[in-house]
């Protein structure tokens, strides 16, 4: 089955009350483990490939792998840009056969971010590629995309942009945030912020970046076999869940696979220590992923058998 777009795939979610996973993806494993979660739940997919992640492993070769899934599935499965930088790499990645990019100018003035979301999306909609932007700034780091503090999404520029720029989904920052370090004190968005800008742009399909749940099994996992990531905290499920009820149809999950696999991968080293064959610990790792992308499927998403 080919590549798809996220049209129609949005606009069920935003009728029923849904979001669709978007799961950052590096290599061969990543890829298999969410494919065979999303296989097993019956569930629309959104592979999406940071800056980062394209300059590790080069945007042939996750493409190819891409293709290579996409012979073993009848599943809907967009390509998609995460945080694209500027236009030269949303560009190359639409001429390289991702159905949807997103041009990440939330570190640019108002103006700056209309004038290069507007680029991207005339250069896209020419090619029939979807475009998500950003307004409003994610604090936390994720591979090149570093912000210090947050600052919330206005609602009525929320409703400019979109009209001057003509992108087809909006990144809204509301309280989540990138990493594994999400919060210091009580987790929290802000519903009613979101809440007024889904009001203004009925039937828009919006955005949350730095949306994983940061799962403590797996946090206690990594710190027993030798990792040191304790104190990390993420947003708990329920908010998320709420979050799909108000026009957010599209959820970003990243560092909760990176952790699942690298947990998976400690565990197996000390439990292993003569081994040496990538394969015997990738395995594992490959499940850990697929796990991790089956639970935020069926029980944060909620779009099981919605493919």
């Amino acid at each position: 089955m080919p590549l798809t777009g996220p049209k129609s795939m949005f606009e069920k979610a935003y009728k029923e009350g849904y979001a669709v996973g978007a799961f950052n993806v590096n290599n061969m494993e990543i890829i298999q483990g969410i494919m065979q979660a999303g296989a097993e739940e019956k569930a629309p997919l959104i592979l999406q490939v940071s800056a980062g992640a394209r300059k590790y492993a080069g945007q042939n070769y996750i493409v190819k792998l891409v293709e290579a899934a996409l012979l073993e599935t009848d599943l809907p499965v967009v390509l998609h840009l995460d945080h694209g930088p500027d236009f030269e790499l949303c560009k190359a990645c639409i001429d390289g056969g991702f159905t949807s990019v997103m041009i990440d100018g939330s570190h640019l003035s108002f103006e700056e971010n209309i004038a290069v979301t507007a680029k991207v999306v005339a250069y896209a909609h020419d090619r029939n590629v979807w475009v998500e932007a950003e307004l409003g700034r994610i604090e936390g780091v994720e591979d090149d995309v570093k912000a210090e503090k947050s600052v919330y999404t206005d609602p009525d520029q929320a409703v400019e942009f979109v009209k001057r720029t003509g992108c087809d989904s909006l990144a809204v920052a509301v309280g989540t945030s990138h990493g594994a370090y999400k919060f210091k004190g009580d987790a929290k968005l802000d519903f009613p912020r979101l809440e007024k800008i889904s009001e203004l742009l009925p039937g828009y399909p919006l955005v949350l970046h730095g949306a994983s749940s940061v799962p403590q099994e797996f946090v206690e996992m990594c710190n027993k076999y030798g990792g040191r990531v304790s104190g990390a905290r993420g947003v708990p499920e329920d908010l998320l869940r709420k979050a799909g009820a108000l026009g957010v149809c599209k959820i970003n999950i990243d560092t909760d696979i990176r952790l699942a696999m690298t947990a998976s991968i400690r565990k197996y080293f000390e439990e292993n220590p003569a081994d040496f064959d990538p394969r015997a610990y990738l395995k594992p790792a490959r499940e850990a992923v697929k796990g991790m992308v089956r639970h935020k499927i069926k029980n944060v998403l909620g779009c099981s058998g919605k493919a």
